[in-house]
Formats: C-alpha cells, sequence, structure tokens
C-alpha cells in the first residue's frame, strides 16, 4: 500500500492502541504513527454518556500533543448506552453475557467522540476539532444459548456492549444506523476527512 504524505505537512499520529483504529486509519493511506495515551476512561459523576466520549477523545488527544508537539494528533472514544445509561467493556464471560441478554431486541447508542488536535496551532480554539457521530444499533432477539455460544467463539470482553460488529458480532445486528459508517468500529473516517482537511492534508496528490 502507498502512502503519501508532502514534507511541509506536520506528523499524524493516532492516539490509540486499538488495531481496529489503526486498520481504519490506514485506509486513508497516510503515513502515521501509533501513540497509546494513558488515561482514566471513567465516566464522571452525572456526565451525560456523549459528554465523556467527547471529554476522553479530546484528553487522548492533548496527552499525545504535549509529547509530540507541532503534530496532528488523532483521539478517539466510544460510549455505548442504552436507556441512558452507559454500558461499559465487560472483562468477564459472565459480564458480557448480562449485557447481551440486556440488549438484545433493543436499540443501542454508540457515541463515536473524534478529536483531532493540530499541534502547529497555539490558539486552543484553531488547535482542536472535535465532533461526536450517534450510531443506532437494534440487536436481535437472540436466545441465552446462541449469545453464549457467540461470546466463546469471539470472547469480546474487552469490547463496549460485548459484540465485535467487525468480526462475527455482525451476526448479533439486525439494523445499523449512522452518517459515518465506520464510526462503529471506532474512527468515523468521513468525519475524520473532514477534519483532516481543514488542517490542510490533501488525499490525491
Amino acid at each position: 500500500m502507498t502512502t503519501h504524505r508532502p514534507d511541509s505537512l506536520p506528523s499524524l499520529i493516532l492516539g490509540s492502541s486499538s488495531p481496529y483504529r489503526k486498520e481504519l486509519l490506514s485506509r486513508l493511506r497516510l503515513p502515521f504513527e501509533v501513540a497509546k495515551p494513558e488515561i482514566d476512561e471513567s465516566p464522571k459523576v452525572g456526565e451525560a454518556p456523549k459528554a465523556t466520549a467527547l471529554r476522553l477523545a479530546q484528553e487522548k488527544a492533548a496527552i499525545i500533543a504535549r509529547k509530540k508537539p507541532n503534530s496532528l494528533v488523532i483521539g478517539s472514544d466510544q460510549v455505548a448506552t442504552l436507556d441512558d445509561h452507559q454500558i461499559g467493556k465487560p472483562g468477564s464471560h459472565e459480564n458480557a453475557l448480562r449485557q447481551l441478554q440486556m440488549m438484545r431486541g433493543r436499540q443501542v447508542i454508540f457515541h463515536t467522540a473524534l478529536c483531532l488536535w493540530d499541534g502547529r496551532e497555539k490558539d486552543l480554539n484553531k488547535a482542536v476539532q472535535l465532533d461526536c457521530i450517534p450510531t443506532f444499533v437494534t440487536f436481535r432477539n437472540l436466545s441465552d444459548a446462541e449469545l453464549d455460544a457467540y461470546l466463546r467463539l469471539e470472547q469480546p470482553y474487552d469490547c463496549a456492549g460485548s459484540a465485535k460488529n467487525e468480526g462475527l458480532g455482525i451476526a448479533l445486528i439486525e439494523k445499523i444506523e449512522s452518517s459515518d459508517p465506520t464510526a462503529l468500529t471506532g474512527l468515523p473516517l468521513i468525519t475524520l476527512s473532514t477534519m483532516l482537511r481543514k488542517a490542510g492534508v490533501p488525499f490525491f496528490t
């Protein structure tokens, strides 16, 4: 795969350890580095799900931007919600099964926040581009046995919502509605492309 970046452009850094976000960003054929931001991802008391996602996306980008001055840094975070309650990463088979049982036959909203931090800008208002894309996911009404079998096959215990839509988890889903198709996987490329263009990054040179 060929990549392109004029020498005059700053380094592009993905502030994430997610292999899914890395794969998505590589589709844009821009050279980039990966750096893992170390932050506490716990929501604050009384914080709305969308606000949590936006705050964490910006914090991730800010941490890397301080370490890598004059770079373009991408931060992203996703919060899943059911009835306005946040659904976190299950961490275990038992918790994942409870999550899927709770979500089956229902619609879950995934708030995917994106931040592009331009380290060349000293004015914070100009440096930060921030947006949040909602994705509405309707889950199939599957039996306990099917949900248990899925979890044992894919073991998505590090995924909010206990389902990997980029893998076998797509079979749990009845419908996906979003203005940005890759947002559900963790990096909304339509929105990111718009931000990068605004930052002066060319795509077809």
